[in-house]
């Protein structure tokens, strides 16, 4: 089937689901952009001002992994819904629960109410990216995909754009009232329900048995799954036990206004590279794609943080080098996780294979904190996190080679 008639909404529609998906995305990457800035003197406020480095360090590792595991139960749930129920139905409970639960986070009265809250309102924002993808892929031709995939991560690293900037403006010390303005997304669900059509990809394959999960593991299915697994797992543990640091690392030493000035720039760089990769590299075969992007992010990541430079002007040069790859990486695989799987599975595999990572990347962020504690050395720890890349070298030759139309 000629991949241009991928869908018979008309031109306006395809539109509207665009907007729909990057306005989801971006109120995403803003939810989650706002625990980087804010959970320091929220801990220190909720703990007490004198509250040493240690228990501050392990909170912050306790919030990261709480999000990280209720995204990928999100993803998984979430997505299996969109294929049951629609991708456009399954979404707006996705943005509700995200939105709505963040908002209610800001009634916290203790770090661990929080990092539940932080639980729960993940799981909204793990479906909510899986059911974007697996959305705007089927409502546009093929030859859209490449640019559109870019869109997705500059999309997420927008709102981590627009997070760092509020909280440089209001100040992270306000941090309930930060998070109560993360309910201001659950908008978004009457202009879904009202505006935005559903995939007559989904309509067609709806007709058919419903999918079970377990079909993804089937004999025709499990070595996509695997791969696409093995594929996220990479970049999203190298983004949430490295990364993600370089704000903590700033804070550290500079201060609180620091993590919001590196999250700013790291977002922006990122955001540049979410459109650059898949560009790029849209023609490559997709394990050398995938290569190339994980020695270039590993390159860059050691030279940084091996290199441990004093905050400044370097320091954010190499948060920006960093960021331009981790981010090529992430918009890279909404390009090649939608390849993997046939239409009927597409959300629940979709999600299942990015928010695997994410479990992953829960005791990739444990083991950073480890290092921590004992030594409080931020660059080491990252750095030894940023080995994760060469792992992905070792498996990227055996990546299926999905270019061409979705399979239906």
């Amino acid at each position: 089937m000629n991949d241009t008639s991928t869908d018979a909404v008309d031109r306006s529609g395809r539109w509207r689901a665009l907007a729909a998906a990057l306005l989801g995305w971006s109120f995403d990457g803003f939810e989650m952009g706002l625990f980087p800035v804010l959970a320091r003197p929220a801990l220190q406020q909720l703990l007490g001002p004198e509250t040493d480095e240690e228990t501050l360090r392990r909170w912050n590792a306790g919030f990261a992994i709480a999000f990280l595991l209720g995204a990928a139960v999100g993803g998984v749930v979430f997505g299996w819904l969109g294929d049951r129920i629609g991708r456009v139905r399954a979404m707006t409970v996705a943005v509700l629960v995200y939105a709505g639960l963040t908002g209610i986070s800001a009634t916290a009265r203790s770090p661990g109410e929080l990092a539940g809250w932080r639980f729960l309102a993940a799981t909204g924002m793990g479906g909510e990216w899986a059911l974007g993808v697996a959305l705007v892929a089927e409502t546009w031709p093929a030859s859209a995909r490449p640019w559109l995939a870019g869109l997705i991560g500059a999309a997420v690293n927008a709102g981590y754009v627009a997070a760092a900037a509020l909280a440089q403006a209001v100040g992270p010390a306000e941090w309930r009232l930060l998070l109560a303005l993360g309910a201001v997304p659950a908008g978004l669900t009457f202009f879904l329900r009202t505006f935005v059509p559903e995939s007559d990809r989904w309509r067609r394959s709806a007709a058919s048995a419903k999918p079970r999960l377990r079909e993804l593991f089937s004999t025709s299915q499990y070595r996509n799954t695997l791969a696409g697994i093995a594929a996220a797992a990479v970049p999203i543990l190298a983004i949430w036990g490295a990364v993600q640091f370089t704000q903590l690392w700033a804070a550290s030493v500079a201060g609180p206004a620091a993590a919001a000035r590196v999250q700013l720039v790291s977002a922006l760089a990122a955001g540049c590279g979410a459109i650059a990769g898949p560009v790029l590299l849209a023609g490559m075969a997709r394990g050398r794609a995938y290569a190339l992007l994980c020695a270039a992010a590993l390159v860059v990541s050691l030279a940084f943080f091996v290199g441990k430079p004093e905050y400044g002007g370097v320091f954010l040069l190499g948060v920006a080098g960093v960021g331009l790859f981790t981010g090529a990486t992430s918009g890279w695989l909404a390009l090649y996780l939608p390849e993997l799987f046939p239409t009927r599975l597409r959300a629940a595999g979709a999600g299942l294979a990015y928010n695997a990572g994410r479990v992953l990347a829960a005791g990739g962020v444990a083991l950073s904190a480890g290092p921590l504690d004992a030594r409080g050395d931020y660059a080491r720890a990252c750095a030894v996190v940023s080995l994760v890349y060469a792992v992905g070298l070792l498996f990227a030759a055996r990546l299926p080679d999905t270019r061409g139309p979705l399979p239906e």
